[in-house]
């Protein structure tokens, strides 16, 4: 650290102090900033440093520092940018992980700071290049391949660079064209639109024609023909070639290599996290990926040292170039270097990053930098995710043996350890005639077959419903708000009334503790909402007693209440509710803490000492999405970086960890065979994930199918409904948004591109793009095997589509009314809100085995058109822009404000707010802010009183 003291890059000067990405390219072998109006673009002669700010636990930063190695960049321009991301880390207080991006082979997390995707260019700043003249339009041809992230590659104009297996972009000066290859991927496909409207937004100011041209199905006129025109005329196009970008290297068993003096030795033993030694550097070698782990203690030049040693480690071995390095600081450790280890066993929390910060803010103080990003951010307060809509139907089920007895209306809310329950809640949703949360309840005493029994009758319950409800296993002692709210109350007691677990006790020739109404009983109360208010039977003893707590105390026909000195008075009336309810009209005693008789004390066998410490809050954790896999028969996972709905694709099965709970979500598209394992998914990746991150065994586990996602799933996204309610593939519902069906504004981007409203070019149009979507080739290259609409299906959408154009023809252009999007503030999804109007749109139904592209689809392929424009995907990254009659102060805005302000949406205070202003008060941009998830911008907003 002393070393990077002395020589501060002033470059670096107050970074990391705020989420988002910071970026510098290398010129003359120094980093300068990049404006925020060039991210995304990186020129193959040039080198970058490219610093992402994350939140962590308890509110500090976690950092990832990336260096981008262009093509074409000097083998000079790279070493500046591996030194210049050492001495950056050092900065940061030495714990980012750092990772090499050569071009081309960058990591997924690094595309997914700039979805949907970035555009790589020619030429640079470096010596022999000059930068491309961005006002002199280029025709561009890419190859779009990645279903999630996009890797956009520029390759030769040219009609021999086509094939069948990949998706291709053509962008001219006045339409965007689609080339679907006959056996590419329906995923990368629908990932194609989005990279078209984000080359038709930035190259095109959003008014260009889009178009999709399908492989084999040449057309003389239309789309088709035009397309082939600007290649010379139609040829067949030959087989893909294949080339070194192709190769992928694959995972192979982990080496660990030691590295000492600039050299590598392997380790030889079983491996385990008891080899990294606290003073040394270690490599491990994946195949695809390289690791280099740093112990705290090391100095910077000994781990510049290290990322060197792995660079001709990786020469020596003529690796391919997409071989990924990434440098790792002990204590701080991914899931993807973790996941190697059969566990990762938790050691004490790393000190030397704090000590590191410390370091970096006093050098910083002496150079005038602020110094509040470096500050320690207080720990966060609880965060209650959305509650189920109330006065829904409760019924709920005891396991006895093979069969569930319904539990009495005047006992629902009493749950004794012993046993497994099925709860099932009906409720009636904003968007839904009816609702189903489902789950089962076990508690810790219970024994397996009850558990298995519960598991099983659940499931029948879930298939009777048609799969809709949100299917839980719940453990008793981690129930989450949303199953303890539609209580009032809920109280855990002991014993259990299963004929199951009686057997076990007498079997055992265990004492039967299970709760009467006539016995000592002593239950906790420490609840203070409708949330959290679960009361927990104790051990009847003075011990048990906490000063921040209720209690009340059972002693034969006798009932007191204790409030300790500490307790709210919200836990005074939850208490007293709760003695009503296990037993009504009960006469019930007082007694404060101080003030009890011996009678009290002789209940609990005595008077004893007793806690006055508060129970410490579990700190709030970013959600993590993941997919998964099988290989050789083992279970392993992928991150999705920066995760959005657009991640949720219908042909898979995707695992979404907020660490208080795990949802496995479960595509509508997804094959029979595979939506019946979800639980065993599931319960897989909780084993993992409690191995290598802690996460608790018992956590709540939901299993979320598509098209059924509750509130508290869809608070971790900015939450589209629109995208949500869209049938067929992951292609064909791309082109239903794209195009406008289903109430986007595909009339008014048309008005705009071709001066018209709904007229012939927009029918065409829109049932070339329908017909396009239909008949993807059966073979298509997918994860999962997509079901085909049906013929039915399929004329249903396209008449209500053409209905819809056709609506809109009749009325003429006086009276066509066309959507005009106007902007309001941010949705509660979290992203500016467009305002649209309502078109009526067809459903299209999967069904499984039928053919694609009959009916009206084939009548009218011929017909002649250019596509309407869709939908800005600048939608979910722009800031709200509110005119100046409509900003006022914070003081105004707050929800407590002694000045309110009166005609806004009292939802989105902070989009009311100026620039500067939002920035002070929130401590980032509107940009930046809308982009984080909806639950932590409620986070935010109810730590500043906008909420």
């Amino acid at each position: 650290m002393s070393g990077s003291a002395k020589a501060l890059e002033p470059a670096f000067q107050g970074v990391g102090q705020r989420v988002g990405t910071e970026i510098w390219r290398i010129e003359n072998f120094q980093p300068v900033p990049l404006p925020k109006s060039s991210y995304g673009r990186f020129y193959s002669g040039d080198s970058y440093i490219v610093l992402q700010t994350s939140p962590g636990k308890g509110g500090a930063y976690l950092y990832d520092i990336h260096f981008w190695l262009g093509k074409d960049t000097s083998q000079d321009e790279a070493g500046t940018a591996a030194i210049k991301t050492v001495e950056l880390d050092a900065i940061l207080g030495g714990r980012a992980v750092q990772h090499r991006e050569p071009q081309g082979y960058e990591s997924d997390k690094f595309l997914s700071y700039f979805k949907p995707c970035i555009i790589p260019l020619e030429g640079g700043v470096a010596s022999g290049f000059k930068e491309t003249d961005e006002e002199e339009f280029q025709t561009r041809l890419y190859t779009c391949k990645g279903k999630r992230v996009v890797r956009l590659k520029q390759v030769p104009f040219s009609r021999s660079t086509l094939n069948h297996d990949d998706v291709f972009i053509l962008d001219t000066k006045d339409k965007i064209f689609q080339f679907n290859g006959a056996n590419s991927n329906i995923q990368e496909r629908a990932k194609a639109l989005e990279v078209i409207q984000f080359l038709k937004d930035k190259y095109h100011e959003g008014t260009c024609d889009v178009a999709i041209v399908d492989d084999g199905k040449l057309q003389a006129e239309g789309d088709s023909g035009e397309f082939w025109v600007i290649f010379g005329g139609f040829a067949p196009i030959g087989k893909k070639v294949a080339s070194e970008d192709d190769i992928i290297p694959e995972k192979t068993s982990p080496k660990l290599y030691c590295i000492s003096d600039g050299q590598v030795k392997e380790v030889e033993g079983e491996l385990s996290k008891s080899l990294l030694e606290n003073s040394k550097c270690y490599l491990m070698d994946c195949g695809a990926e390289v690791f280099v782990w740093v112990s705290r203690v090391t100095q910077v030049e000994d781990r510049k040292a290290a990322m060197q040693t792995a660079e001709e480690f990786l020469a020596s071995q003529n690796r391919a170039k997409s071989t990924r390095v990434t440098r790792l600081i002990q204590g701080y450790e991914t899931y993807s270097f973790k996941s190697n280890f059969d566990s990762w066993p938790s050691g004490s929390a790393p000190s030397a990053p704090e000590e590191g910060r410390g370091k970096v803010a006093a050098l910083l103080k002496q150079q005038g930098v602020g110094l509040k990003g470096l500050a320690k951010s207080s720990t966060a307060t609880e965060e209650v995710p959305p509650l189920l809509e109330e006065n829904g139907k409760i019924e709920v089920w005891r396991i006895n043996g093979s069969a569930k007895t319904p539990v009495a209306k005047e006992d629902i809310g009493k749950f004794y350890s012993g046993d497994c329950y099925i709860v099932l809640y009906t409720y009636h949703s904003s968007e839904k005639k009816e609702d189903y949360y489902l789950c089962c309840w076990i508690g810790k005493d219970s024994i397996e077959d009850d558990q298995n029994m519960a598991a099983r009758l659940a499931t029948t319950m879930f298939n009777s419903l048609k799969g809709r409800p949100v299917q839980g296993r719940i453990y008793q002692g981690k129930e989450p708000p949303q199953f303890v709210a539609i209580f009032q109350p809920m109280v855990v007691l002991k014993g259990g009334l299963s004929s199951g677990y009686k057997n076990y006790i007498a079997d055992k020739g265990l004492n039967d503790e299970t709760y009467s109404s006539d016995g000592v009983a002593l239950i906790q109360i420490s609840g203070t909402s409708v949330h959290n208010n679960k009361a927990v039977q104790v051990e009847a003893v003075a011990t048990s007693l906490n000063t921040y707590e209720c209690f009340l105390l059972q002693s034969g026909s006798s009932l007191f209440t204790w409030h300790g000195n500490q307790s709210t008075v919200e836990q005074h009336n939850i208490a007293a509710k709760i003695a009503e309810f296990l037993k009504p009209g009960a006469n019930v005693k007082f007694a404060k803490e101080g003030t009890e008789n011996s009678t009290f004390w002789f209940a609990l066998g005595g008077k004893q000492g007793y806690t006055s410490k508060k129970l410490a809050q579990e700190t709030v954790r970013d959600p993590h999405l993941f997919a998964f896999s099988f290989p050789k028969g083992k279970f392993e996972i992928e991150e999705i970086y920066n995760f959005s709905q657009d991640d949720l694709l219908t042909e898979d099965i995707l695992i979404l960890d907020t660490h208080a709970e795990v949802f496995v979500w479960v595509g509508q598209s997804v094959d029979t065979k595979e939506k019946q394992n979800v639980f065993e998914i599931g319960q897989k990746y909780v084993e993992l994930a409690a191995s290598l991150d802690g996460l608790s065994p018992c956590v709540p586990l939901y299993r979320v199918t598509e098209g059924n996602e509750p509130s508290f799933f869809t608070t971790f996204f900015s939450w589209d409904p629109a995208k949500a309610n869209a049938q067929g593939n992951s292609f064909q519902k791309k082109v239903m948004l794209f195009f406008g069906f289903g109430g986007s504004h595909a009339a008014e981007s048309q008005d705009k591109s071709n001066g018209n409203q709904g007229g012939p070019t927009q029918r065409a149009s829109a049932l070339a793009a329908l017909n396009s979507a239909f008949k993807s080739s059966p073979t298509a290259k997918s994860s999962a095997s997509p079901k085909v609409p049906s013929r039915g299906s399929q004329r249903a959408a396209a008449v209500a589509a053409l209905s819809s154009v056709l609506t809109a023809e009749k009325k003429g252009p006086s009276d066509a009314s066309p959507v005009r999007p106007s902007r309001s503030p941010p949705s509660e999804g979290g992203s500016p809100a467009i305002v649209k109007s309502e078109e009526p749109s067809g459903g299209l139904e999967s069904n499984e085995g039928s053919e694609a592209g009959t009916g009206i689809f084939e009548a009218t392929q011929e017909t002649n058109g250019e596509d309407s424009a869709p939908k800005s995907t600048t939608e979910e990254t722009e800031c709200v822009t509110v005119d100046s009659q409509s900003t006022f102060s914070y003081e105004q805005l707050r929800a407590k404000s002694e000045n309110p302000v009166t005609g806004i949406d009292f939802k989105r205070r902070e989009a009311y707010l100026s620039g500067e202003e939002f920035e002070a008060v929130l401590g980032m941009s509107k940009e930046a802010f809308y982009k984080i998830p909806k639950w932590k911008q409620d986070m935010m907003k109810k730590k500043v009183d906008l909420f």
